[in-house]
């Protein structure tokens, strides 16, 4: 019984005869014998019969709570289907009711109260090997906010990414909440609610509560990846900045959302012909991940040759509170970096200082490329899109806010609002567009493409820090990759599928930068790529028949 309540171990009716025999499974199980393949279509059956996505959630997380092999394969087979589901948009509900769907333990609670025995926790870790951490405080989950304990669904969801797309072996990843109480009034008056119900701590001792994690992590795991993941906007920089050089860390936030939308912007300069450096990118959302991405772009600006004053200058960043511009008293060190100076946006912009307007910054600018990362959903309305339209000929338009409710704008509104002719790619997955007798693909601009093989980089070269120059070695590598590349009219990045071989490539982009920079051990580039496929794990059933004692079983290799 300890075989088969062990996820990774437990091959269910693929237990041969003679394993049945060995490990004392007969009676357990019923007496088919079947094959990995057999036992997809079965899984794959039970998931197609719930009748919604919540369903489909918790059907897919109890079968990683049994049998993580076929979870994997069955993932991996269904990976366009059923990636939207592990992870966005459906983990944002499964976040939202994880205190009602909650089965089995997976992961650690680390919450406030018991901050002293931080270690004694991380030694209750599930395995003693651990490659990557994805931590949260679950402040700031997607678009929908301050979810409190139910945050370790974002951890989950994104290291069965890990796994399926970047190989890292399942057995050796670490979800991990902090626990810090939540604002969320609805969660602290949920009868149901499993976190500390206590309000947010905050200030001085929120800080001290994060460097005494960091410190446990440094000495238990200080080799291991650390992604800090949808911590609010107050914490987030301060946090990266405070810890990045001391720890093997990144914020998917700031730095995976910049990575995945340079490489998709790259990847819309195919399209358009235009350099990057003569672009004008307006950004809806001037929060960690619209921070992010202005940042990393810019950076990339840098390296093609602009100076850094001339690279943020083809910034303007909106927020709720209008155009970040000089006379702005509300605005964070961060924001002040992209502010345009009041005597710039005046003659555009109506006489009151305190709110300039995302269609008044389109209108006055007339930006190449438009991004969003607000979670206002349907915030590129009709009118705004088609005054970026009258001006740019090939308008680049990414509404990125998660989930599908929170975008921005619809693809096919996008598209029959520009006559076809706006380079479109959104956060949430979308339907192809039919448009003029042709279907039309819209690329799914998602963190995934970039975390997994980011980790797996790391973790192959033995990297002891993630740095700038990795983020944009995994960005232009993505672009590399971009069908439209070839193709003008296809999709700005590579299909679902392609994911798990494309996060190879990525990952010996990020190692070789690392080695070039002497953050890892230095190798060849084929023997890094060695590294890499060996590192990249894959769902198939260990064979028990060799480590049994009985003479008349062969070994199997």
């Amino acid at each position: 019984m300890n075989l088969l309540d062990a996820p990774l171990l437990n091959k269910g009716t693929a237990f041969t005869h003679n394993e049945r025999t060995e490990l004392g499974l007969h009676g357990l199980l019923p007496p088919q014998v079947e094959t990995l393949d057999h036992q997809v279509v079965r899984a794959y059956e039970a998931f197609r019969r719930k009748t919604d996505d919540l369903e489909r959630h918790i059907y897919l997380r109890a079968l990683q709570d049994t049998n993580e092999v076929l979870f994997y394969r069955l993932l991996l087979d269904h990976m366009e289907e059923m990636m939207p589901v592990v992870y966005t948009p459906v983990v944002a509900l499964g976040c939202q009711e994880f205190s009602h769907i909650y089965r089995r333990p997976r992961g650690l609670f680390i919450p406030y109260p018991l901050r002293d025995s931080i270690p004694t926790l991380l030694r209750h870790r599930p395995n003693p090997e651990v490659d990557v951490i994805v931590v949260t405080d679950g402040e700031r989950i997607l678009g929908i906010g301050d979810q409190g304990v139910g945050g370790l669904g974002i951890p989950i969801g994104k290291l069965s990414l890990y796994t399926l797309i970047g190989g890292v072996r399942p057995e050796r990843t670490l979800p991990i909440v902090l626990d810090v109480g939540t604002n969320n009034v609805e969660r602290l008056e949920d009868p149901e609610y499993l976190g500390w119900r206590h309000p947010r701590v905050a200030g001085a001792e929120y800080d001290e509560f994060i460097d005494r994690f960091v410190r446990a992590v440094r000495h238990a795991l200080p080799g291991t990846v650390l992604q800090w993941e949808d911590f609010g906007a107050e914490h987030a920089r301060p946090i990266l900045e405070k810890y990045r050089e001391r720890v093997l860390t990144f914020n998917d936030d700031i730095q995976g959302t910049g990575a995945v939308a340079l490489g998709a912007i790259l990847s819309a300069l195919y399209v358009t012909g235009q350099p990057l450096r003569e672009q004008r990118i307006a950004i809806f959302g001037a929060g960690s991940a619209g921070l992010g991405v202005a940042d990393t772009v810019r950076a990339a600006m840098v390296q093609d040759g602009l100076k850094d004053a001339d690279a943020r200058g083809r910034f303007w960043l909106v927020n709720r509170g209008g155009l970040l511009h000089s006379d702005r008293s509300d605005l964070s060190e961060a924001q002040r970096v992209y502010a345009r100076r009041w005597e710039e946006v005046a003659p555009w912009a109506k006489a009151d200082p305190h709110r300039v307007s995302l269609s008044e910054t389109v209108r006055g600018v007339h930006p190449t490329i438009l991004i969003g990362l607000s979670t206002v959903g349907c915030a590129f309305d009709q009118p705004l899109v088609r005054e970026m339209a009258s001006a740019v000929e090939r308008p680049v338009i990414f509404p990125l806010s998660n989930p599908t409710v929170k975008s921005e704008a619809t693809p096919e509104d996008l598209l029959r609002w520009t006559e076809g002719k706006a380079v479109v790619a959104t956060g949430s997955p979308f339907t192809p567009v039919r448009m003029a007798g042709r279907t039309i693909a819209v690329a799914q601009c998602n963190n995934v493409y970039i975390f997994p093989a980011l980790g797996l980089g790391a973790v192959a070269s033995g990297a002891r820090r993630v740095t700038d120059g990795m983020i944009l070695a995994a960005a232009r590598s993505l672009a590399d990759h971009s069908p439209a590349r070839s193709d003008p009219t296809a999709p700005l990045l590579p299909p679902i599928p392609a994911l798990r071989a494309l996060a190879r490539d990525i990952a010996l982009a990020v190692g070789l930068e690392a080695q070039r920079t002497g953050h890892a051990v230095a190798t060849t580039r084929e023997e890094l790529r060695t590294r890499i496929a060996a590192t990249q794990w894959t769902p198939t059933y260990p064979c028990y028949e060799e480590f049994t004692d009985s003479p008349e079983l062969r070994p199997v290799a």
